[in-house]
């Protein structure tokens, strides 16, 4: 999954100041839920690679709608289980597979909570209520909100930004608090400040082939160093409403 957003993204950024510390354990604290809006089909690969740079400590868990299952099913083998959305046997099951899931310290659960696709600046989210009745049978559960966005910036690439909020015990604050994270990754979107943000995974620049070949040697020849990047990171930025040159 890495390897694959490397090559689909310019950068794969979290915003500052990134995972909540209780977060980091090895073995142990509160059950957690990290739940999220659903923009892309990139979302699980994102989820993956947040999970093992930050969460090595812990087995991760997530639902998917059954037909996907049956489509790709190597993602049984990494802890993906198939439900039946907008169903009473579906509901059912995802809080029988949650809470036994949330029984093992050691174990979290992503949850794409809006259980559809749609776009990041949509409002309201429309969280559906599965995670929020899951946190009502297991007692002292934490729910951490967890927004993604793919913005195009000045590269030929997307970038791949996610931005952890503050966990919540409350299960009615549920979608109050990722909309607050939501709305403040937008604003580091449209910033598009790299310092509001530290690297996770470092992908690809410039146009490829024969035309960054062809710039790679006639900086060469000229004594420079060659970036790909259309605008380099450590370049000034130009003030707003005026376009970088080529």
């Amino acid at each position: 999954m890495a390897r694959e957003m490397r090559r689909g993204f310019h950068n794969v950024r979290l915003a500052h100041p990134g995972v909540p510390a209780l977060t980091r354990t090895e073995g142990g604290g509160p059950p957690l839920i990290i739940y999220t809006n659903h923009p892309s089909w990139w979302d699980p690969a994102f989820f993956i690679v947040l999970a093992t740079r930050f969460f090595d400590g812990r087995e991760h868990y997530g639902p998917i709608e059954a037909a996907m299952l049956d489509k790709y099913r190597f993602m049984r083998r990494i802890g993906i289980f198939g439900i039946e959305p907008g169903t009473l046997g579906g509901a059912a099951e995802f809080l029988r597979i949650g809470e036994a899931i949330l029984a093992e310290p050691r174990r979290m659960l992503w949850v794409t909570a809006q259980g559809r696709f749609s776009d990041p600046r949509s409002r309201p989210l429309a969280l559906r209520p599965g995670v929020t009745r899951l946190m009502r049978r297991v007692p002292g559960t934490l729910a951490l909100p967890l927004a993604v966005e793919y913005p195009f910036w000045t590269e030929k690439r997307p970038e791949a930004l996610a931005r952890f909020g503050a966990p919540e015990g409350d299960p009615e604050r549920l979608e109050g608090a990722l909309t607050e994270t939501a709305n403040r990754l937008a604003e580091d979107a449209m910033a598009r400040d790299p310092s509001r943000f530290e690297i996770v995974l470092r992908g690809g620049a410039g146009i490829g082939g024969i035309y960054d070949a062809w710039r790679g040697v006639a900086a060469s020849l000229r004594g420079r160093r060659f970036s790909p990047e259309h605008l380099p990171e450590d370049k000034p930025k130009p003030p707003p409403g005026n376009p970088p040159e080529d």
